[in-house]
C-alpha cells in the first residue's frame, strides 16, 4: 500500500527525504505536475521508475535541481544560450538539454546521447526545493503509465499505481495542473524547441543568438 504523506509537514517532507536516500520511489508535487522522484546516485533507482511508469529505456529521465550549485553539479557551467534562458526563466517550468558534467555519470537512462547530455529544470515549488536541498539533484518524470495523462492530485498517483508495490509514497500537496515545462535544447549560442509547454516558444531571435521565449 503507498504511504501518503502530506507536503505541509516538515517531518513528512522528512520521511519522503529519507524514502529517497533509501532508494525508492516517490510521488512528489511540482510546479506543473506531480513527478516520480528518485535519487539517481541509489542503485536500481532509475530502473524502478522505468520499471512502474513502463517508460521506454530510450527515453531518458530529466534531472530536477535547486540551486546554482546543483546546476554546476549536473551541467558545469552553462553555455551562452542556456544561462540566457536559465537566468530569465529558473526556477520555473523550462527544461533546459544541456551538455552533462564529466563527473555526473548518474545512469539516467536513454539512448547513448544522454550519457553526455541531460534535462535540466530548477522548479519554483517549495517541496520540490526542500527535497533537493536534502538529497541532490532528483531524476523525476511525470507521475502516471506511460502515455497516460498526468497526475495533477495524489489520488490521481494512488489510483494510477494502485497495487504496485515500487511506488513507496505520496506526498499530497494538492492539486497540481500547471502546463508541462517547454523543453530547450542548447549548445553554445543556438537553441531549439524539443517541446512547447508552460513558456511560449517564439522562435529564433537575432538578440539572443538563439530563440525568444515568453511567459
Amino acid at each position: 500500500m503507498v504511504i501518503r504523506l502530506h507536503a505541509g509537514d516538515p517531518v513528512e517532507v522528512g520521511k519522503a527525504a529519507d524514502l529517497l536516500a533509501a532508494g525508492m520511489v516517490v510521488a512528489i508535487p511540482t510546479d506543473t505536475v506531480y513527478g516520480l522522484a528518485v535519487d539517481p546516485s541509489q542503485p536500481g533507482a532509475v530502473d524502478r521508475v522505468f520499471a512502474l511508469k513502463e517508460r521506454p529505456g530510450e527515453v531518458a529521465l530529466p534531472v530536477l535541481v535547486t540551486g546554482w550549485g546543483q546546476v554546476e553539479m549536473v551541467a558545469g557551467t552553462l553555455e551562452v544560450a542556456a544561462q540566457g534562458f536559465a537566468d530569465q526563466y529558473w526556477p520555473g517550468p523550462l527544461t533546459l538539454v544541456v551538455p552533462r558534467r564529466g563527473r555526473f555519470r548518474a545512469d539516467l537512462g536513454g539512448e547513448l546521447a544522454a550519457s553526455w547530455t541531460v534535462g535540466l529544470r530548477w522548479p519554483d515549488h517549495p517541496v520540490v526545493q526542500a527535497l533537493c536541498t536534502a538529497i541532490g539533484p532528483l531524476a523525476v518524470t511525470s507521475a502516471n503509465r506511460h502515455a497516460e495523462p498526468p497526475a495533477t492530485s495524489a489520488e490521481d498517483v494512488i489510483v494510477a499505481f494502485t497495487g504496485d508495490d515500487r511506488l513507496s509514497a505520496v506526498l499530497d500537496g494538492g492539486v497540481c495542473d500547471g502546463a508541462p515545462s517547454t523543453v530547450v535544447e542548447c549548445r553554445g549560442l543556438a537553441s531549439r524547441c524539443l517541446r512547447e509547454g508552460g513558456i511560449r516558444w517564439d522562435g529564433p531571435t537575432k538578440a539572443s543568438g538563439g530563440a525568444g521565449l515568453t511567459i
